[in-house]
């Protein structure tokens, strides 16, 4: 309970954090992936661990919650990389979407455009790793590429990103490797997640590609799929965790440690097994 309360107070001063950088409506794109982040940049080595402050939750006053203090700079970085992110994945909902499904999409992407600006003056860094790894992203999908060739370009965003935590010398190199496994775990697990989706709509998969599947194939090929996908998921973990185990973290490192070797295993298992795991929650 005393790491889930330190990291909702991350969760909670990230909220507050890009309202007051890109406007209330920018609440709206938080998400655990850069609460992560946030936590790795708090935890990392030669700073010191923030102090957390009781308050009126932002969005309802009549809720108390804990705030991280000490921590503009961190806190900042992680509000613009969601703003980035939220751009490029509203773009991304347009690409794939209908007419009618992608008028919400394009009304909003002005907002999304606004924000993406501001926060790419900042944080140039920031968006040049997102931007970059869109367009790589499109051309390993367009070419029909396998699951490592797929995963690549998310996985080299998270290992520019995180190696721009700033530890430094070997630090920074380990920052590299777990951006790097964790960006293949999410993409991995997003296209595991949504096999069965994207066969219905037709769109590109790696785990389709890989097996040969497509629309209306039966229940054992899914499930098949599905298997290998969680052995190429539990590989990649084990380097994830090997890369964290090598972070020198201060006290928030049992958070960073809590999510990465508790909750991506069980949201892993949630997401592919929902009916033998009913009664499993993610962390």
């Amino acid at each position: 309970m005393r790491e889930f309360e330190a990291y909702r107070s991350v969760y909670c001063a990230l909220c507050r954090r890009l309202g007051k950088d890109y406007g209330p409506l920018a609440r709206l794109v938080l998400n655990y992936d850069c609460t992560f982040y946030a936590a790795v940049c708090l935890a990392v080595p030669g700073r010191a661990a923030p102090s957390v402050r009781r308050g009126r939750c932002t969005v309802n006053p009549l809720k108390r919650c804990g705030f991280c203090m000490d921590s503009e700079e961190e806190l900042a970085s992680a509000s613009a990389l969601t703003v980035i992110l939220a751009y490029y994945k509203a773009r991304d909902d347009i690409a794939d979407s209908g007419f009618f499904k992608g008028l919400l999409y394009r009304a909003a992407l002005p907002f999304f455009s606004f924000m993406r600006r501001k926060a790419s003056k900042r944080f140039p860094e920031l968006e040049s790793a997102v931007s970059g790894a869109m367009k790589e992203q499109s051309q390993a999908e367009g070419k029909c590429s396998g699951i490592d060739a797929a995963a690549e370009p998310t996985a080299d965003m998270l290992a520019d990103v995180f190696g721009s935590v700033g530890a430094g010398g070997s630090g920074e190199r380990i920052l590299r490797e777990t951006g790097y496994y964790l960006g293949r775990w999410i993409y991995l697990m997003d296209a595991a997640d949504d096999l069965a989706k994207d066969l219905k709509r037709g769109s590109f998969n790696p785990f389709a590609v890989r097996f040969g599947l497509e629309r209306g194939c039966p229940d054992e090929k899914l499930d098949h799929a599905r298997d290998f996908a969680n052995e190429e998921l539990n590989g990649t973990l084990a380097k994830l965790g090997a890369a964290v185990n090598l972070l020198e973290m201060n006290s928030f490192g049992p958070i960073v440690r809590n999510i990465v070797f508790l909750g991506l295993p069980t949201m892993q298992k949630e997401l592919l097994y929902k009916k033998e795991s009913g009664n499993v929650r993610s962390v």
